[in-house]
């Protein structure tokens, strides 16, 4: 990555002295959303300011916003993370966090979690088990009961607001269909079977009526996850209501996906398995490819999204295309009901 890419106020926060605390191990991690800066005991994330139709950060005003809301929807599951609004201001053209100057950029100040107690990192050295599927499951199980529902919410679960979400991806793919990750074989496979499935408004209908549409994370995978002195669930979606606004099911299913990606199926049966047996939803498992089958969809666009990033180096532009395609050759397996 060079710096060149980067806006000027990351780039000067890209030096210890920009801190009061100390920052010896300064990192940056971007998404195709948000630049991440590890520094020291603290994580500072800033949005981009990007317009990807379900989301829009094109305005100072409108990232202060969601800024906000990140402090209060993620606080419900980890409010020892999630620590305040940070400014980023601007004197006589040099930055400072907090500074007196004109505000240029509004961000959020995280307690960084240990790296290697990191879902994802404990996935990766093979060291997830099913006691840590128990303790997701004792916190996931209490927060979905006493997550918000209402008439408004239920709205969300029904067939034509779940393929809003659903069929916008597909939309959102048209350009990259026979690139490398996506192939039209997959594109027109994925697509008839999230139709064909979306076409059953009972079954989503039946899921109202069940009180499983809640305000729900609407991000739940293991890069989400710190499975530390105990377990951290952080950075739910906050841009767009409607992707948080959804199924219990859907959230379930992202995490179960996950654990598939990453070849762990016994761990992701045996997470469904202890779910349902704890909220007694028997019903979930009428949607749980469906969902499983958009998450990870979203999951292989995100991918492309990030590696046609301009600001994202080389190394980073594969690995996200490498990602993607093992992301739509998964949602084409369970599309297929393999």
């Amino acid at each position: 990555m060079t710096g060149d890419n980067l806006p000027p106020f990351i780039q000067a926060l890209l030096v210890p002295s920009a801190y009061e605390h100390g920052a010896p191990d300064i990192k940056l991690v971007q998404t195709h959303i948000s630049y991440v800066i590890l520094a020291g005991e603290y994580v500072y994330k800033f949005k981009k300011p990007v317009d990807f139709g379900f989301l829009d950060f094109t305005t100072l005003d409108k990232r202060r916003y969601c800024c906000e809301q990140e402090l209060l929807l993620n606080r419900r599951l980890s409010p020892e993370i999630y620590l305040d609004l940070v400014t980023v201001t601007s004197t006589d053209g040099s930055f400072q966090l907090d500074g007196k100057g004109e505000i240029m950029e509004y961000g959020v100040k995280m307690a960084r979690m240990p790296e290697e107690k990191m879902m994802v990192n404990i996935i990766s050295s093979g060291l997830l088990e099913k006691s840590h599927i128990d303790s997701l499951v004792g916190i996931l199980g209490p927060f979905y009961e006493r997550a918000e529902n209402s008439e408004e919410i239920d709205h969300f679960g029904k067939a034509e607001a779940v393929a809003v979400n659903v069929l916008e991806n597909f939309d959102q793919t048209q350009e990259f269909i026979g690139s490398d990750a996506l192939s039209r074989n997959q594109f027109d496979a994925i697509s008839g079977y999230a139709r064909q499935f979306l076409a059953r408004e009972e079954v989503f209908d039946q899921r109202i009526r069940n009180g499983k549409i809640r305000d729900c994370h609407g991000d739940l995978y293991s890069a989400n996850i710190c499975l530390a002195d105990k377990v951290y669930i952080y950075d739910c979606i906050e841009f767009n209501e409607r992707f948080r606004y959804c199924d219990v099911a859907s959230d379930i299913a992202f995490l179960a996906m996950d654990l598939d990606y990453h070849g762990l199926t016994d761990l992701s049966a045996y997470l469904i398995e202890r779910f349902v047996d704890a909220s007694q939803d028997n019903s979930l498992m009428t949607v749980l490819d469906f969902y499983k089958c958009y998450r990870a969809y979203v999951r292989g666009k995100i991918g492309l999204f990030t590696a046609n990033d301009p600001a994202v180096d080389k190394e980073v532009r594969k690995s996200c295309t490498i990602g993607a395609e093992k992301y739509f050759k998964l949602a084409m397996k369970y599309a297929s009901g393999e």
